[in-house]
This record gives structure tokens, C-alpha cells and sequence, in this order.
């Protein structure tokens, strides 16, 4: 691993939730599953997060907050850490991605970059 790079993978299912939405008041609900991967050689924890949300007419959103889920997990090496979490978003497509700001063994802090991800309606985009 180079300098510089991070030792985690980010893995992201998501999730269009038709029975929670309401297409006439303009609330589309979708979930989204994340796995953090740490390959790094020690164990890191998660101390907070950073996104960015999107939606189809160019709307920004940002939460900030600590750890995920009520939570701020350790993961040890060669481990996954796996939480759900959703938005609401105006529109039936839209984008999300942001950073978990990381901390390893030492004490030394990092960020771990989300790549960016679809949210959908099923169907709406061919």
C-alpha cells in the first residue's frame, strides 16, 4: 500500500423503499447498506462521517456527525464492519458520497473516501 493511501474498501448496496415513499408529496426513501473493509495491517476506528447528498435537480444536502449509527466501530484487519442507514431525497434519482474520517492504532487520523453512489427509483433510469 502506497503512501498516503487508505487501507479501507467501501462497498454500497442500495435500496429504493416504495412502501415508506410518497411520490405525490415529492419523497422518495431510499436505504443504503455500507461495508467498510479494513485492509490495512492494524485496526482502525470510525470516528465520524461526511456526506453529501444530491438529488436530481442539483440540490446539495450535507450531514456531519460522529461515527455511524450511534456507533464509532473499531475494525481489525482483514475485517468488515456492515450498518444500514437511508435518506429522503425531493427526486427519484440522486447521488451520494462523502468520507469517514478514520483513526489508526497510533492515533493518527485519515479519511476514507466514499465513492460516489446511485440512489433510484427501479425502473426510472434505462
Amino acid at each position: 500500500m502506497s503512501q498516503g493511501e487508505s487501507p479501507i474498501k467501501i462497498k454500497v448496496d442500495t435500496q429504493y423503499l416504495e412502501q415508506q415513499s410518497d411520490v405525490a408529496d415529492n419523497k422518495y426513501l431510499f436505504s443504503y447498506t455500507i461495508t467498510i473493509i479494513n485492509l490495512g495491517d492494524s485496526k482502525v476506528t470510525l470516528k465520524d462521517r461526511h456526506w453529501i447528498i444530491t438529488d436530481a435537480n442539483g440540490k446539495e444536502s450535507e450531514v456531519k456527525g460522529p461515527g455511524v449509527v450511534g456507533e464509532t466501530p473499531t475494525i481489525s484487519p482483514n475485517t468488515a464492519y456492515q450498518y444500514s442507514s437511508g435518506t429522503v431525497m425531493e427526486t427519484p434519482v440522486g447521488f451520494m458520497h462523502g468520507s469517514y474520517g478514520m483513526e489508526d492504532a497510533q492515533g493518527k487520523r485519515f479519511l476514507a473516501a466514499i465513492p460516489a453512489f446511485r440512489l433510484a427509483v427501479p425502473g426510472i433510469l434505462q
